[in-house]
C-alpha cells in the first residue's frame, strides 16, 4: 500500500470517528420518591446498654464481640459456594467487558496459505502445449477489518457491558452481605438453644429432686400416688423438651457447617446472654443511606445497561461503514515471496444499510425498550422494599428491647411465685399440682427471656443487612 493511500485512509478514519455520535438515550437517574428520613426512629432509651453511634464499619459482625462468630463469617466469606459462584460471575463479566471494548480497535490478522492445484486442459481457459496443468501459489499477508462506530453502537454496547460488570460486583457484595447475615442469624439461634438447654437441664435436675422428695413422702404416707405420677409426667415432658432442643441445635450447627464450608464443624456450648447488643442508628437516619445497599446499586446498573442497549438497537437501524485493508506478498514460487515485485495490497470501504427486514430490527428495539421499563420498575421496587426492611428492622430493634425488659420482669415474678408454691406445698397448704404449674410457668418465662434476646440480636443483624452493612451519618 502506498504511503499516500495509507495517509488518506487514516485521515478519513479520524474524520469519521471524530464526527461520530451515539444514538439512544443517555442515562438519567430516576427521581427518588422516598421520604427524606426513615419513619421509625432508631432511638431507644429503655435499655442502659443502648449506644448511639454515627458509623458502623463494613465488618459489622465484630460488634457482637464474639471471636467464634468472627471466625465463622471469615470462613464463610472464603469457602461458601454461593460466593464462589458470584466471584466467578464477576470474572466472566470483566472478560465480556474486555471483549466488547476490543471492538473499538481494529483487529489485525496474519494470513498465509500455500495452494497447489491442477487445472483442466479442455476447459474455457486453455493450457498451451508444453505447459504444466498443475499450478501452485504462495501467499502471506496482514489484513484488517474495522467497522467505524459512527452511530455509537459499539460504545453503547461497551456502556451496557460495563454496567453489567458493575452489577455483578454489586451482586457479589449482596451475596457477601447475605451469607454473613445467615451465619450470624444461625449462630445466634445456636447460642439461644445453648442457653435454653442450660436452663432446661437445671430445671430437669430440680424436677428430679422433686420427684425423689415426692416418692419419699409417698413412702411415709404424707401424700398420695397422684403427686408422684404428676411429678413423673413433668419430668418426662421436660426430658422430651431437652431432646428437641438438642435436635434443633444439631441442625443449626449443620447449617453453619454448610455455610462456612467446614463440614466437620463442632461448636462448644455458649450463652447468648454474653453477647452485647450492638449500636443502633441515631435519630433522624436519612433514607439516602439506601443508595449504599449493593442490591440497590445492582438494580440501578441493570437500568443503565438496558438503557444503553436501546442505543445499540437504534444504531442497528442506521448504515454500517466498514474499512478493510491488507498488505502482503504472493508468488508461484516460495523463494520469490521476499521480492518487492511480489508485493500485493488491497484497501476498501464498504457501506451497508438495512432496507427491508420485515420489522426485525424495530421489533428488537421494542424488546430493549420493554426490558428497560422492566429494569426501571425493578429498581424502584428494590428501593421501596429496602425502605420497608429498614423500617421493619428499626421497629423490631426498638420493640424487642421493650419486650425483653418486660419478660425479665415476668421471669422475676415467676421465680417468686415458684418459691411461694414450693413453701405452701412443703407445709401442706396446697397440692403438688400448684408446684408443677409454677415450675412450668417459671421455665416458660425463663425460656421466653432467652428467645427475646435472640430476637433482639437477630433484629440488629437484619438492620445491618437492611442498611447495606452499616451506616454513616453526620
Amino acid at each position: 500500500m502506498s504511503p499516500r493511500l495509507q495517509s488518506t485512509i487514516f485521515l478519513i478514519t479520524i474524520a469519521l470517528i471524530s464526527g461520530c455520535s451515539s444514538v439512544g438515550p443517555d442515562y438519567n437517574r430516576p427521581n427518588n420518591l422516598l421520604p427524606e428520613k426513615f419513619t421509625v426512629s432508631g432511638k431507644n432509651d429503655s435499655g442502659p446498654d443502648q449506644i448511639l453511634a454515627a458509623f458502623i464499619p463494613t465488618a459489622w459482625w465484630e460488634h457482637y464481640q464474639d471471636p467464634i462468630l468472627n471466625n465463622l463469617i471469615t470462613s464463610a466469606l472464603q469457602n461458601n459456594t454461593d460466593i464462589k459462584i458470584a466471584v466467578a460471575r464477576v470474572e466472566e463479566a470483566d472478560a465480556h467487558l474486555r471483549e466488547v471494548g476490543a471492538a473499538l480497535f481494529p483487529s489485525i490478522d496474519l494470513r498465509s496459505n500455500a495452494l497447489r492445484s491442477r487445472i483442466s486442459k479442455v476447459s474455457v481457459i486453455p493450457v498451451f502445449p508444453g505447459l504444466n496443468a498443475v499450478r501452485q501459489i504462495y501467499n502471506v499477508s496482514l489484513g484488517t477489518a474495522f467497522e467505524l462506530d459512527f452511530w455509537g453502537k459499539v460504545r453503547r454496547a461497551k456502556e451496557a457491558a460495563q454496567a453489567e460488570a458493575l452489577a455483578t460486583y454489586y451482586a457479589r457484595d449482596t451475596v457477601y452481605l447475605s451469607i454473613a447475615g445467615l451465619v450470624a442469624t444461625n449462630y445466634l439461634l445456636l447460642r439461644s438453644l445453648d442457653a435454653q438447654l442450660f436452663v432446661s437441664r437445671n430445671t430437669l435436675r430440680n424436677r428430679d429432686d422433686s420427684l425423689k422428695i415426692t416418692k419419699r413422702r409417698l413412702e411415709i404416707g404424707i401424700i398420695s400416688a397422684l403427686d408422684v405420677h404428676q411429678s413423673e409426667i413433668a419430668y418426662s415432658n421436660l426430658t422430651a423438651q431437652i431432646a428437641e432442643i438438642i435436635r434443633q441445635r444439631s441442625i443449626s450447627e449443620h447449617q453453619l457447617a454448610v455455610l462456612t464450608g467446614v463440614l466437620d464443624l463442632r461448636l462448644t456450648e455458649g450463652d447468648i446472654k454474653t453477647l452485647p447488643i450492638p449500636p443502633i442508628p441515631p435519630e433522624g437516619l436519612p433514607s439516602s443511606l439506601l443508595e449504599a445497599r449493593p442490591d440497590i446499586r445492582e438494580a440501578e446498573e441493570q437500568v443503565i445497561a438496558t438503557n444503553a442497549n436501546i442505543g445499540v438497537a437504534k444504531a442497528a437501524l442506521f448504515p454500517s461503514i466498514m474499512l478493510t485493508s491488507s498488505f502482503g506478498t504472493e508468488s508461484i514460487t516460495l523463494g520469490n515471496l521476499i521480492k518487492s515485485a511480489a508485493n500485493i495490497w488491497t484497501a476498501g470501504l464498504s457501506f451497508n444499510m438495512p432496507i427491508f427486514n420485515a420489522g426485525r430490527l424495530l421489533a428488537r428495539l421494542d424488546q430493549v425498550n420493554a426490558q428497560q421499563k422492566q429494569a426501571l420498575a425493578s429498581y424502584e421496587g428494590s428501593i421501596r422494599t429496602a425502605f420497608r426492611e429498614v423500617n421493619d428492622a428499626l421497629i423490631n430493634v426498638r420493640q424487642g428491647n421493650e419486650r425483653e425488659n418486660t419478660l425479665q420482669i415476668s421471669e422475676q415474678f415467676a421465680k417468686k411465685a415458684l418459691e411461694v408454691a414450693e413453701n405452701r406445698y412443703k407445709h401442706g397448704y396446697s397440692a403438688y399440682l400448684e408446684v408443677l404449674d409454677s415450675q412450668r410457668t417459671h421455665n416458660d418465662a425463663t425460656l421466653a427471656v432467652i428467645q427475646s434476646r435472640q430476637d433482639r440480636l437477630v433484629a440488629t443483624v437484619d438492620l445491618f443487612k437492611a442498611l447495606g452493612g452499616g451506616w454513616k451519618y453526620e
